[in-house]
């Protein structure tokens, strides 16, 4: 770990002027990767940006909730050569049980996959979480204690993986959201506002009744995911609005599904629905809000010179433009063998499978620039959700008609 670094990076002290160009500019646009949570699928999250840092290095921002912020503390606290390495070596750190090793071949996968959760739930989870030795735990619900696990293991791991001097020296910002037990209120831990040390991370990821709440500055925290299990209206209501603005969304749980027929996919099912957060339906909602917010501003600028002028309707419209935002919209759906125990399912061949399947996502994506050519023509938000293969649904920003020459 190294300590000599600076503890402050400087502020830029004059905003961007705003873009005369019709989509966002990549080489000046900020860049943000939005982690959800999802346990044992966040290998995913770690193919995908795998194959991200092939095409383009660069990241001004990543955010995280539960395994997204350790995905993201991961790649936040490393310098950027040894990003994909230190996400390789946790995930491999994770599913490296003895009953996580075995090969998958010896029966019926889903079987496998049944025998590996519960594995991890008996015996935890390498480098991660162990059971609580609490006999206590004997009279159930009344038990004293306020989990079944504990997660010391990953304390250790994510000091021993992640650079918190990195973090705080904000080389790129870093956000994780977490829930306050007592408010009940979602807060983000961000180091443009504070100090991030390992305990941030642990409180983003304290899902109850498994792992206990994380106390931090006399508050206590448990996983963020229980109020929102994505943080991207956070990344959206903080992105400075001077600042066009790219987005790589990546979920692991999603909102859409078949019909349940066995008991074991109705608990599957309701997970997804659960932890999805609405995937579609939020961000296409947040999309929304902001482009009314441009349109309207949009068309406070046809008014005549003299009430644009007015201080009141300048303030008004400073706080409604917004330079473009476009969010790439990620969402794992390659889940053939897997049952309800997906997310505590840290099998090495579960692992590896989730990986290649972010890599071969995220790489299919990266084939077909020509779908972000395809942007807004004006300032707003437009939202490229890949729901199917080779066919990206593109929600572009509402126009303001343009006025005839004379009608003003």
């Amino acid at each position: 770990m190294r300590t000599t670094r600076s503890s402050k990076k400087p502020e830029r002290t004059t905003p961007r002027p705003r873009s005369s160009k019709t989509r966002v500019d990549i080489t000046t646009a900020r860049k943000a990767l939005v982690l959800q949570g999802g346990g044992a699928l966040g290998a995913y999250q770690a193919g995908v940006y795998a194959g991200v840092f092939e095409k383009n290095k660069a990241l001004d921002w990543v955010a995280g909730v539960s395994i997204g912020a350790i995905n993201a503390a991961l790649i936040a606290g490393n310098p950027p050569q040894r990003r994909v390495e230190r996400l390789r070596e946790f995930w491999d750190l994770v599913s490296s049980g003895l009953a996580q090793r075995l090969p998958p071949g010896w029966g019926d996968r889903s079987f496998f996959n049944q025998w590996s959760a519960t594995s991890a739930a008996v015996f935890g989870v390498p480098g991660f979480f162990t059971p609580r030795p609490s006999p206590s735990l004997l009279l159930g619900a009344a038990s004293p204690v306020l989990s079944y696990y504990d997660t010391s293991p990953l304390k250790s791991t994510l000091e021993r993986l992640v650079d918190f001097d990195r973090i705080n020296d904000r080389e790129i910002r870093f956000s994780v959201g977490a829930v306050n037990v007592r408010s009940g209120n979602s807060v983000y831990f961000d180091n443009m506002s504070q100090r991030i040390g390992p305990e941030h991370i642990m409180a983003s990821g304290a899902l109850p009744p498994g792992f206990a709440p994380v106390t931090i500055d006399g508050e206590d925290y448990w996983d963020g995911g229980i109020v929102s299990n994505t943080p991207l209206q956070y990344v959206l209501d903080t992105h400075p609005r001077t600042e066009p603005l790219m987005v790589l969304q990546v979920d692991l749980f999603s909102a859409r599904g078949a019909m349940p027929r066995t008991l074991a996919e109705v608990m599957e099912r309701q997970k997804d629905i659960t932890y999805s957060s609405r995937t579609r339906m939020n961000t296409d909602a947040l999309a929304s809000n902001l482009n009314l917010q441009q349109a309207v501003a949009d068309l406070i600028a046809k008014l005549p010179a003299s009430l644009r002028k007015d201080p009141s309707v300048a303030a008004v419209c400073s706080q409604l433009t917004h330079e473009p935002i476009e969010i790439v919209h990620l969402i794992y759906r390659d889940k053939p063998y897997e049952i309800e125990s997906k997310d505590y399912e840290f099998s090495r061949a579960s692992v590896d499978e989730h990986w290649e399947a972010g890599l071969r996502d995220i790489c299919k994506t990266l084939e077909h620039p020509e779908w972000l050519r395809a942007a807004s023509q004006a300032n707003g938000v437009t939202t490229f959700d890949m729901a199917e293969p080779n066919t990206p649904r593109v929600r572009r920003p509402m126009r303001v008609p343009a006025m005839q020459e004379g009608s003003r």
